[in-house]
């Protein structure tokens, strides 16, 4: 039987990680600057991580949500004690898609209403609502068009406003750094007057942390820097370090009911056993600091760059920005550096989510060899190549 192919693969077949690199059967090494999707939260194969789940699943991996799991209460609590985030409820699901699906399922049970509002650029699942409310037509299928969405620029309140005063729209979902879109945020008084029209005209507020959540933005959460209290957070991604795990943190004023929601494999022994390691390591480590301080040094080794537009983003959720496409760029550091990095839905953007462990030296390697190929880029050899 052969795979549906629906992805673009490269010519690599990793056996092995470790920390911040990928190795092939080769025994190649690649350094890791993409993380699979900003997923690699603590590092490949953290000794704590593959320790927890290895004792883990000798004991009991899976059982249905229908008995007591006490891994899902601690999770519960640690979560909230690490984020900050006080007196939130949390259903566990297993994926980011997953988490905003039952994020706009849970809006809609609560005030009665069914349309939503997202905003350009915006990268939220695949599945039915969330791809909906995904800024890109080409992964929409009819089936998920039937969901009523609208799209606005981010920044633009007055639109926001005109939408949520028709009294149809259940939720607002946003990113507070815009992931596969590119980067793009937009500033603390249009988020705060997002959260103060969504109160206004009874709208849950959902903030979209699947990728910028679990300490990558240098915060826990993205959303924190601008002081908001989200009404339903998802998360995902770096919650799990590669375990499929995924969640939602419910404000009190939601009320739960036996049936609202449900999942099978959500919040499973194993997956919160995993996430309880990543918040374990996250603090042990002080890798939120670590984010701050390489996303700080990274910006100061960018400078300089020639045909660098701009650096964007917080943290270690990053892009360079060059006035050229960097699709063959990308292939030349994967292929003849060994450096894996993301693109983006702007064909000029070079993303860079790293483990959060990553150190200055591993930061240097990668600016050498960006360095190497610009300089052939803007010869006119380069030019013609690229």
């Amino acid at each position: 039987m052969s795979l549906f192919n629906v992805y673009p693969l490269f010519d690599i077949t990793p056996i092995s990680a470790k920390d911040v690199y990928v190795y092939d059967e080769n025994n190649t090494e690649y350094l890791d600057l993409y993380g699979g999707h900003a997923v690699i939260s603590i590092g490949h194969s953290h000794p704590k991580y593959v320790t927890a789940i290895s004792n883990q699943v000798s004991k009991i991996g899976f059982y249905s949500n229908a008995i007591q799991n006490p891994l899902q209460v601690a999770l519960a609590d640690r979560i909230e004690a690490v984020s900050g985030c006080k007196d939130y409820q949390l259903f566990l699901c297993s994926s980011g898609a997953e988490a905003n699906e039952n994020a706009l399922k849970l809006a809609s049970f609560h005030n009665g209403k069914h349309k939503v509002l997202a905003f350009k650029n915006a990268f939220h699942g695949r599945t039915s609502a969330a791809v909906a409310a995904t800024d890109n037509a080409k992964i929409v299928a009819p089936i998920n068009a039937q969901q009523t969405v609208d799209f606005v620029a981010l920044g633009d309140l007055i639109s926001v406003e005109s939408i949520l005063k028709e009294n149809k729209t259940c939720a607002v979902i946003i990113e507070c750094i815009q992931g596969v879109g590119g980067l793009d945020e937009s500033t603390t008084d249009f988020y705060q007057g997002l959260e103060k029209l969504c109160k206004q005209y009874k709208t849950i507020l959902i903030a979209d942390e699947v990728q910028s959540g679990f300490g990558r933005t240098g915060d826990f959460f993205a959303f924190q820097k601008h002081n908001l209290s989200p009404d339903i957070i998802s998360i995902a991604k770096g919650m799990g370090n590669g375990f499929p795990v995924g969640g939602i943190l419910i404000h009190p004023a939601i009320e739960a009911s036996f049936g609202l929601l449900g999942t099978t494999f959500g919040g499973n022994h194993l997956a919160c056993i995993a996430s309880l390691a990543v918040l374990e390591v996250l603090e042990e480590e002080n890798l939120m600091q670590n984010a701050k301080e390489m996303s700080a040094y990274f910006i100061e080794k960018a400078k300089g760059l020639p045909n660098l537009k701009r650096v964007k983003g917080r943290g270690l959720m990053l892009g360079l920005e060059f006035d050229f496409p960097i699709a063959q760029l990308r292939k030349t550091l994967i292929n003849t550096h060994h450096i894996f990095t993301g693109n983006a839905k702007n064909p000029n953007l070079i993303r860079i989510l790293p483990p959060l462990t990553i150190k200055k030296s591993h930061l240097d390697v990668f600016f050498e060899a960006l360095e190497k190929e610009l300089a052939i880029f803007t010869s006119l050899e380069g030019f013609k190549t690229l």
